[in-house]
């Protein structure tokens, strides 16, 4: 019993010592395979580790659109496909050239194996190197759909590749309110403190509305980590911020009538805006010549910017809020105003028009050579005589012309939501002193009253003055973005007399309508209007030429347009700018006479 006892014993001791052993060697085992992996293997783990990179990419907010006063599209965005290249992963050792020839190497894999031209060449590289921003360089934008197939397929997975989705902003009705709208570029590289391996370059307003409501439009940019591996694949992504969009902005412009606006001012250097004299909105504003935004997305070309950069007509300059001119003969009711609201004239007043006025040794000469005659005030608008106004001129004396005209809005900028708005010039005696060393005279005051000499202004302040002259002395800040309310800002109530105003808006409506008014051209057959045409001349005296305009409101008695126009290098006022107003006027009724069938005018492109 005790033999078997032992024996058993024995047997069970092997069998413990065979267990521990074998768990020996598995645990040396282990130690050997942890040992070979960690010290032997780590160089090589290590470089596996390397060729994955993590990218901290910012991601560019969606921008907002812009809409038309009645919710018509005029700014949008749209996505474009980009092959990216992540130069600084492809960068090599020694020379800028070993990693121009890396990144060569690879557009031209890429353009094999994608289909697609190179768009890019050695010096495109070399400038996005050296510029040393952390941005992706763009081989190709706008990828086509076949191209982005063979991308998904995996025959075109290169190493530092990848493909991005660019917002790209666009101007369905084209050409269409190119100086309102502006355009966008690139924004400046992201100064918020955040450290990105890459950002995607985000829009910024650069003219127009889009420079004035950048911070409305823009959103707020998100972002991304990224876990990319050597082949180009991504692996996750680790983190994400998503951005946030920018808000949509509402003009006060009317799509139909700017395009009727645009085309009676097309082949011209001019600018023509139409206001609303109910609040100020701005229904309509063009220059011309004028560009087109879209030539700007996603960037403009070289030779497209020389050629927008270097035409003599300007076509980038906003001719509507930043041309001054004097304003001719479109001043003279606002002379009326001041010599009646003054008392020191009256409605009735009568001056005898000899074809020229004398002030002195001056003689300042009519457009009727042989003279009106005795005319009185009323008539004196229609008929635009210079004598007149320059006798009125003096009588009323210039402080209350020139305060009459700084009321009105004349001398500052109206403060329209647009850049490179200008004040014009409203001269007194302080500006002369200063400027020429000399005081005001008599002179001054006459050729003032007639809208030439220093005086200077722009088409948006004349059509604000036809606003006020309109709606019976307000004076409005014009508006060009709609903010949910009727009613426009108020910058001042003028307490004109009724007198004065009955006599200068009679004389102004007998201009259009008077058989014999200076702006009989602008007659429209059914609508009652009142206007003021203007010449100014400008120049040396062996090349005098000649700046046109023509003011009007319409209807008559109730009116919802006021219109300023002036067309550069014309031949007068009522032969250049009332044909054009005529035109205008009859396709603005069109308009509205559709709109009351329940039809629309074909909206162009979008």
């Amino acid at each position: 019993m005790s033999q078997e006892l032992s024996e058993r014993l024995n047997a069970e001791t092997v069998r413990i010592r065979i267990f521990l052993g074998v768990i020996v060697v598995a645990f040396f085992f282990l130690v050997g395979v942890l040992w070979r992996q960690q010290i032997v293997r780590s160089k090589e783990h290590q470089s596996s580790e390397s060729r994955q990179s993590v990218r901290r990419v910012r991601l560019p907010a969606v921008r907002g659109v812009i809409e038309d006063r009645y919710g018509r599209c005029l700014a949008r965005n749209r996505p474009s496909y980009c092959v990216a290249i992540f130069v600084e992963e492809l960068r090599q050792r020694g020379r800028l050239s070993h990693t121009i020839d890396a990144v060569e190497a690879v557009v031209e894999r890429l353009s094999m194996a994608l289909g697609l031209p190179p768009e890019v060449n050695r010096d495109d590289i070399a400038r996005h190197l050296q510029a040393r921003l952390p941005i992706p360089f763009i081989a190709w934008r706008g990828v086509d759909n076949k191209a982005l197939a063979r991308w998904l397929e995996g025959g075109a997975v290169e190493a530092g590749v990848d493909v991005y989705v660019e917002p790209v902003r666009e101007y369905p009705q084209g050409a269409l309110m190119g100086h309102i709208l502006g355009y966008v570029g690139r924004a400046e590289p992201p100064s918020d403190g955040q450290k990105y391996h890459y950002y995607v370059p985000e829009m910024q307003g650069k003219s127009g509305v889009e420079k004035t409501f950048d911070d409305v439009l823009c959103g707020a940019s998100g972002g991304q980590l990224l876990r990319v591996d050597a082949s180009g694949f991504r692996h996750d992504v680790l983190a994400m911020k998503p951005p946030t969009e920018g808000h949509s902005v509402r003009l006060s412009v009317d799509v139909e009538i700017q395009r009727a606006v645009e085309e009676s001012i097309k082949g011209e250097r001019a600018a023509l805006v139409i206001l609303s004299p109910e609040n100020g909105d701005v229904l309509a504003m063009a220059s011309a010549p004028s560009f087109d935004p879209n030539l700007f997305c996603p960037s403009i070309s070289h030779d497209n910017w020389n050629r927008l950069n270097t035409d003599a007509n300007k076509p980038l300059f906003n001719r509507a809020v930043g041309g001054i001119y004097p304003p001719g003969s479109t001043f003279k009711p606002v002379v009326a105003l001041a010599a009646i609201t003054s008392g020191r004239a009256e409605a009735g007043q009568v001056v005898d028009c000899i074809g020229y006025y004398e002030l002195g040794k001056m003689r300042l000469r009519c457009w009727h050579k042989s003279g009106h005659g005795p005319i009185a005030m009323r008539k004196a608008i229609e008929q635009s005589c210079n004598t007149y106004f320059c006798a009125l001129g003096v009588l009323c004396g210039y402080d209350h012309i020139y305060h009459m005209a700084r009321s009105i809005g004349f001398g500052e900028r109206t403060g329209i939501e647009l850049p490179g708005e200008r004040s014009g010039l409203l001269p007194n005696d302080a500006w002369k002193r200063r400027v020429y060393k000399d005081r005001w005279r008599p002179g001054d005051t006459c050729n003032l009253s007639i809208g030439q000499g220093a005086l200077s202004v722009t088409p948006l302040q004349m059509g604000m003055y036809m606003v006020a002259l309109a709606n019976g002395g307000t004076v409005y800040r014009p508006r060009l973005v709609l903010d949910g309310s009727r009613d426009g800002e108020v910058l001042s109530r003028l307490s004109w007399s009724p007198a004065a105003l009955s006599v200068v808006r009679n004389g102004m409506y007998d201009v259009v309508q008077a058989p014999n008014g200076t702006g009989k051209y602008a007659r429209v057959p059914g609508i009652e209007m009142a206007g003021k045409t203007g010449t100014a001349e400008y120049g040396s005296r062996t090349h005098r030429r000649k700046h046109t305009w023509m003011t009007v409101y319409f209807p008559f008695h109730r009116p919802r347009y006021a219109v300023a126009l002036v067309v550069e290098d014309g031949l007068s006022g009522g032969r250049t700018c009332a044909p054009r107003i005529k035109a205008l006027v009859s396709r603005i009724l069109e308009i509205e006479q559709a709109r009351r069938e329940g039809t629309t005018f074909a909206e162009g492109r979008g």
